[in-house]
């Protein structure tokens, strides 16, 4: 016979209500705008505009890079002549404020080196990262993990998106910084806590051994990363922070994602 309980419920994470209907714009900190973070930036500002022309309060972002615009940048980042010698995040966090009149803010320095020295960390409700090495990662993780304890605030840490990337593959997990409060469904198996890359993939991780190296010209650069590897998981990640603004559920938490072959894997909640 069956019953309620036996009936198999799809999985599904329901955001906080403070996503949609905020008070004050949405935190977010963005670490790391080279190949991948340069692209987001941008599709960030894009969702800001759209946000705020639906009545939303809109994004706040706070972009960290410790790297200067180099000439093997040039052309697989979105970068100028003109901007050789600049900071990365002061260069582009220039570049989105002037286009779309935000007053968000660049710091010319590791996330971590930042939060060393700075008496009221700049925490944020999400944290994206398009970092090269697992060093960073694990750099991250602590420090999510170290804030996510000093208590409820504005600012408070709920969801951290990474992005990762190869050649021609790559991937980007959604995950919670401790456990998000879901309310009762009849119809779905709400999930109130997402692993991190480093809880669900650490082992993966440590194995591939990734390890970004300076070029010395773009045709070196783009003998290891693909030239349109980097914006395809930045667009595809923005539509997954799309969702969560505009739905307040997800069924999928991220995905892979091989150029190559021209196939995406959705990672299911």
């Amino acid at each position: 016979m069956k019953t309620e309980k036996n009936i198999d419920r799809e999985n599904i994470h329901i955001v906080p209500h403070y996503f949609l209907h905020p008070t004050n714009p949405f935190s977010v900190n963005l670490i790391g705008v080279g190949g991948t973070g340069s692209v987001l930036l941008t599709a960030l500002a894009r969702i800001n505009h759209a946000l705020m022309q639906l009545g939303h309060a809109g994004l706040m972002v706070r972009a960290f890079d410790p790297d200067s615009v180099e000439q093997p940048n040039l052309g697989r980042q979105l970068f100028s002549h003109h901007e050789i010698g600049m900071n990365k995040a002061v260069a582009l966090i220039n570049r989105v404020n002037r286009f779309f009149g935000t007053s968000w803010e660049a710091f010319d320095c590791a996330y971590s080196g930042q939060l060393d020295h700075v008496k009221d960390q700049p925490t944020a409700n999400i944290t994206l990262s398009c970092v090269d090495t697992v060093a960073a990662r694990l750099g991250i993780a602590g420090l999510l993990a170290e804030t996510a304890l000093k208590g409820q605030h504005r600012d408070n840490p709920m969801y951290w998106m990474d992005f990762g990337n190869s050649r021609d593959s790559g991937q980007v997990l959604l995950s919670t910084i401790g456990e998000i409060k879901q309310p009762e469904s009849k119809k779905f198996r709400t999930i109130g806590t997402l692993p991190t890359i480093i809880e669900q993939y650490g082992s993966l991780l440590e194995a591939s051994g990734e390890d970004e190296l300076p070029s010395c010209s773009l045709a070196q650069a783009l003998g290891r990363q693909d030239l349109f590897i980097n914006s395809s998981l930045a667009d595809l990640g923005a539509s997954l922070l799309w969702t969560m603004f505009r739905t307040g559920m997800l069924c999928y938490r991220g995905f892979f994602l091989n150029l190559a072959g021209f196939k995406t894997t959705a990672i299911k909640v």
